[in-house]
């Protein structure tokens, strides 16, 4: 149920082609495993926008992969990411 309206909004939001595949690798690792994420791929993170960067991260967590990990934790890193890239850019100029 939840995949379905996940997809929607990558899809509608193009949420996979905004960033390049070394920062979705560097995001990732920040969020579900350990490390840490560089000046230039915050920078493409924020240009993602909050709505894609969640949604990318939910559907992650639906992944049987990822079973083991504690969902509220992973929400968390992500948030953390998420604020610490906002701050270290600053004041991003809203993508158009």
């Amino acid at each position: 149920m939840a995949t379905k309206e996940n997809d929607q909004i990558i899809k509608e939001n193009n949420c996979e082609t905004k960033m390049g595949l070394p920062c979705v690798l560097e995001a990732f690792t920040s969020i579900f495993s350990t490390g840490s994420i560089s000046n230039k791929c915050c920078g493409e993170l924020v240009v993602l926008g909050k709505v894609c960067h969640s949604v990318l991260v939910k559907r992650t967590l639906e992944n049987p992969v990822f079973n083991d990990l504690n969902p509220a934790t992973i929400i968390a890193k992500s948030i953390q990411t998420w604020n610490n890239c906002l701050a270290l850019i600053d004041s991003p100029s809203p993508s158009a």
